[in-house]
């Protein structure tokens, strides 16, 4: 029952929350006696473009949040002594101007990834020692300021009009400069957006019963401790975001409160109870690692996870971290991912950034299992890259071309056989049965793409994955709307109008969307250039298992079925044969 516990990464993670629970429980009687729920939700909110600055510069991510949020404070508690406006009004206005400001530096300027993401929903992943340096840090400041000037806060709670001459303002000042430490120090594993879980909302519950301070406050710190402990404990089970996991019991704990206040003494008990007993159902539905005595392998993305599954048959145990349709440039591990590559004795990854995700997955598990990058392996380069670098080095979707297909292919039956020897003449003999496969696949899609003339095959995606497709098989690529590197790009209207000229002046016939992200870039050029947006390829994963994607093979066949048909205009179409 408590397995996740044993598991560094949840340890981390439990010893900040525990830590951040004693300053959140304090700040949060503050936060709901002054009315500043909305500001300690919104200064969480409003460090998105500190974030965002702090992963395109390469900086500590706490500090370009903590910036930020000493930023956003400072702008509303001149405003506030400025005008004499309520904190709501001008609180909403303020966060306004950040979050516009975060999303234009995300999508035209930093491109951001996974990592804002998870700071703006919180991670287990993320925590590390300066995480828990920080949380202490911001506790001590709470519990120091409260001794210094709690009574004064508590006065002012109750009489706002205390103005200048009791120093009302400047104590409002050092309250919101707390919150905006605190909230900076919860950003990793609550998540930006989700911070009033744990400074509001145990505080607000404890409260519909309090009718101290002291008892107010120790009764929030012991609650927060227990919801940020069992909702850790919860989110590994359910393999879902600590953040959200924490806010989900944090809301349901305040609305069984004011249900059994409502109630009354009598009913009290029956709502507990009836509480406990549905987190103690959640237990049964959690994850668990591989119990079924077979070698173990962790493949990251779909391709590499059924290139595993063909060589090592019924004899491998094969743990996909990507499903199918998952972008993988921008995928947020979660703990089911950690926990079956504990167990794991061999981990295949893609390479180049794709799936650089996965080192931190790895290094959280405490596996000893042996990593195997696919991409930095494979024989064949785009032009312009060079021997010297690692594999694909310009554009990660290696296994585009085939030939590279049929190296990662052997590669995977090499370190199957080397984890475990008994089985190598099983995986030497399904990898060369998919090795003929492969074959068959290269020489149909060179048949079908030979027979449609150069001047037509011209390639419009709406992100850059095809460029090794497009060099095995002599397609000329016009262009693509997000790079190679990463699907976070969002383009500007600038960008797109010049793909639509640049479609026009080239006579592109079709503009393919790709399966894992929106058809609507591809479907604003079609629109724009009269090019047709009808025939969805996939780029970077496969499809579900009902789709004409559902393995490599499928998905290879299907690319160049669609590309022939957009090229042509509908007139031709590539099938090819045996593939199973």
């Amino acid at each position: 029952m408590f397995e996740p516990f044993q598991l560094p990464f949840v340890q981390r993670g439990l010893l900040e929350v525990l830590i951040l629970s004693v300053g959140a429980g304090v700040l949060g009687t503050w936060i709901v006696l002054r009315g500043l729920a909305f500001f300690s939700h919104a200064v969480g909110t409003a460090t998105f473009p500190g974030l965002v600055l702090a992963g395109g510069i390469g900086f500590s991510a706490s500090l370009g949040a903590f910036g930020v949020a000493i930023a956003f404070t400072a702008s509303l508690w001149g405003l506030a002594r400025r005008r004499g406006t309520a904190y709501d009004s001008l609180t909403a206005l303020v966060l306004v101007g950040c979050m516009a400001g975060g999303v234009i530096l995300a999508s035209d300027v930093y491109h951001s990834g996974s990592n804002v993401e998870q700071l703006l929903f919180g991670s287990l992943l993320l925590v590390d020692g300066a995480d828990i340096r920080l949380a202490a840090v911001a506790t001590i400041a709470v519990l120091a300021a409260s001794a210094l000037f709690g009574r004064r806060w508590l006065a002012t709670g109750f009489d706002e009009t205390g103005g200048p001459a009791s120093g009302g303002e400047w104590l409002d000042a050092v309250l919101l400069i707390l919150i905006a430490l605190a909230t900076t120090a919860a950003l990793s594993v609550i998540g930006a957006l989700l911070v009033a879980a744990i400074f509001v909302a145990p505080a607000a519950t404890v409260r519909l019963f309090a009718n101290r301070m002291t008892s107010w406050q120790a009764a929030s710190v012991l609650l927060a401790a227990a919801e940020g402990t069992v909702g850790l404990w919860l989110s590994v089970k359910t393999n879902a975001p600590p953040g959200a996991t924490i806010a989900t019991l944090s809301g349901a704990a305040f609305g069984i409160a004011a249900l059994a206040r409502a109630l009354g003494p009598r009913a009290r008990g029956l709502a507990i109870a009836g509480a406990l007993g549905a987190a103690l159902l959640v237990t049964g539905c959690g994850s668990s690692g591989s119990d079924s005595g077979k070698l173990t392998a962790v493949a990251t993305t779909t391709q590499i996870g059924d290139f595993v599954r063909e060589v090592g048959g019924s004899d491998v145990d094969v743990h996909q971290i990507l499903t199918p349709n998952t972008d993988p440039h921008d995928y947020e591990p979660r703990p089911d991912d950690v926990t079956n590559t504990a167990d794991a004795k061999v981990v295949f990854v893609n390479g180049d950034s794709l799936d650089a995700w996965m080192d931190k997955v790895v290094d959280d598990s405490g596996s000893d299992a042996k990593v195997v990058d696919l991409g930095a392996t494979v024989p064949v380069k785009l032009p312009g890259e060079s021997s010297g670098l690692e594999a694909s080095q310009y554009d990660p979707h290696w296994w585009h071309d085939p030939r590279n297909a049929e190296a990662a292919v052997r590669q995977i039956a090499a370190q199957l056989s080397s984890v475990d020897p008994g089985d190598k003449a099983t995986f030497e003999a399904n990898a060369a049965a998919y090795l003929a496969k492969l074959k068959r696949l290269d020489a149909g899609i060179a048949n079908c793409i030979d027979g449609v003339p150069e001047a037509d095959r011209r390639l419009v995606t709406d992100h850059d994955a095809f460029g090794y497709f497009a060099n095995r098989y002599g397609i000329d690529v016009v262009g693509a709307v997000i790079p190679s590197q990463t699907t976070q790009a969002q383009p500007n209207a600038q960008d797109l109008t010049n793909l639509a000229d640049l479609v026009k002046r080239e006579g592109v016939k079709a503009v393919f969307p790709e399966s894992s992200l929106s058809p609507k870039l591809a479907q604003t050029i079609g629109a724009q250039t009269g090019a047709s947006a009808d025939h969805t390829v996939y780029g970077d994963t496969l499809g579900p298992s009902d789709s004409t994607g559902d393995t490599y093979l499928h998905m290879e066949q299907a690319n160049a079925d669609l590309m022939v048909k957009g090229f042509t205009g509908g007139q031709g179409g590539c099938e090819v044969s045996g593939l199973g």
